[in-house]
């Protein structure tokens, strides 16, 4: 099994990385593949409403000059997605709010795609702001037709500064509760 997760975040390694990692750490004891996309540097436009995922039903935007594509291709075969976008102004990432309007288009052009796998976000915030973020992720990851495990809270963590999230406790033990919970989830929807 693999989990491939998409960090939204303008910086690489920082906050949003790190929840996102500290969930993956969860996910690998329990012996699950894990992959993490990071969007730092590379910019996704958004969507140019010209419906041709519609038309051609190739599970692929017609818009190929960014790395849409690419995160496309590697979230088809995993079992598993996990979203994370600091929190800008009380929502998403501009990134992550490409990448939920052109893949979101996308999957539904092509009879929902990423129906059935387990889908998670988690969302890094300095202070206030992150639950319209940590929504924006879970409506696209419904609306997708994937299953959401829960965690022992919002899954969110406060912080600033590169590495501020790890002080803290409460988000870091959100981040385990939500790997294990997600790990839990995938075991019981690949069991054959």
């Amino acid at each position: 099994m693999k989990v491939v997760g998409l960090n939204g975040s303008a910086r690489k390694d920082g906050n949003t990385a790190i929840l996102m990692n500290a969930v993956f750490d969860e996910l690998k004891k329990e012996g699950i593949e894990t992959e993490l996309i990071q969007m730092a540097g590379k910019p996704i436009q958004g969507c140019i409403a010209c419906a041709k995922c519609f038309k051609n039903r190739n599970r692929r935007c017609s818009v190929e000059k960014d790395m849409l594509n690419e995160i496309i291709s590697a979230m088809e075969p995993a079992e598993g997605i996990l979203l994370g976008s600091p929190t800008y102004f009380s929502d998403v990432s501009s990134g992550m709010r490409a990448f939920i309007e052109r893949c979101g288009f996308v999957g539904r052009a092509n009879d929902y795609m990423f129906k059935g796998k387990a889908g998670a976000a988690v969302t890094a915030v300095r202070r206030a702001g992150a639950i319209p973020a940590f929504n924006s992720m879970n409506l696209f990851l419904h609306y997708m037709q994937m299953f959401m495990p829960g965690a022992s809270y919002w899954s969110l963590g406060v912080g600033m500064n590169p590495g501020d999230v790890l002080k803290d406790d409460e988000g870091m033990e959100t981040m385990k509760s939500l790997g294990q919970n997600m790990a839990y989830l995938l075991k019981k929807l690949n069991a054959s």
